[in-house]
């Protein structure tokens, strides 16, 4: 009988044991360093993010988490090497809202929704329409006036075909009904030269980057691209409050994984980052830059990516934006 009790008792250890590894392995959740790639040059807005961001996880999980800048082929090299790469949450992508545009413009090597496992949306980041002080207009109505009174006398730059600027200034075209002609550059440097020196007439540029020039009077910030007023300048209506309801376009930031990395490390880092997003120190790191914090679930972030690229792909459809235009 004693012998049979101590079998007993051994067994409900084990099962107790088994019963408790999945929380286990959680906890052990990382065992070595993560890398963090991020697919751009160091210093962009991908790479601040990321940096901000991995500096608070390696604090929560007491592992380095080091940021990996592979750029090249627009994003593509970075991103390839984390779909290759092992699920075990030891590899981590951050991207910006061109994974979307890449996906909507050309067929990529990667699976850009079922190659991947969502973890945070992290922030998103409203864009500003620009006009140089010589355009006669004041207001986003007046500006519609004037293109459709003079169809293809101004034009917009972008920082590049296909790129976000570019998609996001298309739209604005597609549905106010208005002709303005694109002028890629190699980047938001040259096209905000461009426009202080009223080469081109319009742009729709990262507000963190042309606010100052707004507030000198060396432009005119007509409205902001987000649903709602951007914080770091409630005084600018936005595009469907000041003529073109309905309008909505955002740059945005997220946190990806390897398709089929475990839920429980999914989960894992969801909570540290949904925590390291929502603090004091984040929030104003990244208002400085124009951003809006989110922190979303995975499961947000996946119908977010879903989402966009369907709402990019019509419209490079209805735009007949080409591939060739946008490499």
């Amino acid at each position: 009988m004693a012998r049979c009790g101590a079998n007993a008792f051994v067994g409900a250890f084990c099962v107790g044991l088994a019963l408790s590894a999945p929380a286990v392995f959680a906890q052990e959740y990382p065992v070595r360093p993560v890398r963090v790639v991020v697919a751009f040059a160091p210093g962009g807005g991908t790479d601040i993010v990321a940096r901000s961001l991995s500096a608070r996880l390696t604090a929560r999980f007491g592992q380095q988490f080091v940021v990996d800048n592979r750029p090249g082929g627009g994003g593509v090299t970075g991103i390839e090497l984390v779909a290759r790469a092992q699920p075990d949450g030891h590899t981590l992508l951050i991207v910006s809202s061109s994974f979307a545009a890449n996906a909507a413009l050309r067929k990529t090597s990667y699976d850009p929704i079922d190659g991947f496992q969502p973890i945070s949306l992290l922030s998103r980041q409203a864009l500003l329409v620009l006009v140089h002080p010589s355009v006669p207009v004041n207001n986003v109505k007046e500006l519609i006036a004037f293109a459709k009174a003079k169809p293809g006398a101004l034009s917009y730059g972008s920082s590049g075909n296909g790129g976000i600027q570019h998609l996001a200034t298309e739209m604005f075209k597609s549905m106010a009904n208005v002709d303005i002609v694109h002028v890629p550059y190699k980047g938001t440097a040259p096209a905000l030269t461009d426009l202080m020196a009223a080469q081109i007439q319009m742009s729709m540029l990262s507000i963190v980057a042309t606010l100052s020039q707004v507030r000198s009077g060396k432009l005119k910030g007509l409205a902001v691209s987000s649903i709602n007023r951007a914080d770091a300048a409630p005084e600018i209506p936005t595009v469907a409050e000041a003529g073109v309801p309905g309008y909505s376009f955002y740059g945005w930031y997220c946190l990806l994984a390897p398709a089929k990395t475990p839920r429980n490390i999914v989960s894992a880092l969801n909570a540290g980052v949904v925590s390291a997003m929502q603090s004091p120190e984040m929030r104003d790191r990244l208002a400085a830059d124009g951003s809006t914090v989110v922190g979303s679930s995975a499961d947000e972030l996946g119908a977010h990516i879903r989402a966009e690229i369907a709402k990019l792909s019509q419209l490079v459809t209805d735009a007949k934006i080409r591939v060739e235009d946008a490499r």
